[in-house]
């Protein structure tokens, strides 16, 4: 089982959680694992073609998937997997 770790942003979905667990082999599995887990957390992940949003970035540990194997790439029992969506805002212009 892999520990995802849940960014404030998404936490409204996971009932506040910081983390949580789910079972599988590979990212994509842990991932769609956890989203079954907190159905209403799919639709921040993945589009509408059931793909991985472009601004959600996934590592595990400290590397970054797209780097090595992307939703194919392998999770050991016991890994840490957290979920980083870009988060945009600020004011242009400020100093």
């Amino acid at each position: 089982m892999a520990k995802i770790l849940i960014p404030t942003a998404l936490r409204a979905f996971t009932d506040g959680k910081s983390e949580a667990e789910a079972e599988g082999k590979t990212v994509g599995e842990v991932i769609a694992a956890f989203a079954a887990a907190y159905p209403d957390i799919a639709r921040h992940l993945y589009d509408e073609e059931g793909r991985l949003r472009s601004y959600v970035n996934v590592f595990v540990g400290d590397e970054n998937i797209r780097g090595f194997g992307g939703l194919d790439a392998p999770v050991k029992d016991g890994e840490t997997v957290t979920l980083v969506p870009a988060i945009a805002g600020g004011g242009a212009g400020r100093a």
